[in-house]
């Protein structure tokens, strides 16, 4: 069963990419975090991904579940968590937001996607938990 799960969770990230990619010749770099987050969440709804925007995420602290606030930009299917960023550069409190969001949700699989990038290649990162 959990071997079902990682082809699905692969079948759907390669679906995402293509995504991503199509997003970033359309529009380029340059424009803001939600922007990029719309026509993503639009191009995937499109491929037939079930796509919800700003999912929020409460932390567990011993027996309580606390609204902090956190919120995932995209999760696509239930399965994959995707963050992303329009900043120069990635860096290591970018992958450890996301490793800790994939933590808190129960979520295996994550891609931290940078549009501030001239070539979108150089800027996914896929994340696993």
């Amino acid at each position: 069963m959990k071997q079902d799960k990682v082809v699905i969770e692969g079948d759907i990230g390669g679906r995402i990419l293509g995504g991503v990619m199509r997003v970033h010749s359309g529009l380029g770099p340059g424009l803001l975090e939600s922007a990029y987050e719309a026509c993503l969440a639009y191009e995937l709804a499109g491929e037939g991904l079930d796509v919800q925007r700003q999912v929020p995420l409460p932390v567990q602290y011993r027996d309580v579940k606390l609204d902090c606030s956190y919120r995932l930009d995209l999760v696509v299917d239930g399965l994959v968590v995707l963050e992303l960023k329009v900043v120069d550069e990635l860096n290591n409190v970018h992958f450890s937001q996301l490793l800790s969001y994939l933590r808190l949700g129960n979520y295996r699989l994550g891609y931290l996607l940078n549009f501030n990038v001239q070539h979108m290649k150089n800027g996914i990162k896929r994340i696993v938990n």
